[in-house]
């Protein structure tokens, strides 16, 4: 096996992780949001069907996900490097 073969492996396994860490981080906060709407937030908000209040479900659901899809991701790698220990 060459150097260049080497590059060209090392590439391609990179290029399938990232698009891997992308669908988990659009699943993720896609189940946030969803999640989210089963909260009942005109209890807290004076106006819940605001553009304020739609943008704080929206930013939530951002941060949400990402810390699930960050845990997942993690979760992941760190079971690859696992497997190649042994």
């Amino acid at each position: 096996m060459g150097e260049t073969d080497k590059w060209n492996e090392a590439a391609k396994y990179a290029s399938l992780m990232n698009t891997v860490d992308i669908v988990v981080y659009i699943a993720c906060i896609g189940l946030a949001w969803w999640a989210l709407q089963a909260f009942r937030f005109d209890v807290l908000l004076k106006q819940p069907k605001g553009a304020k209040a739609i943008m704080l479900q929206i930013l939530l659901a951002i941060g949400l996900g990402h810390l699930v899809a960050s845990f997942f991701i993690q979760y992941l790698g760190l079971s690859l490097d696992f497997s190649r220990m042994f």
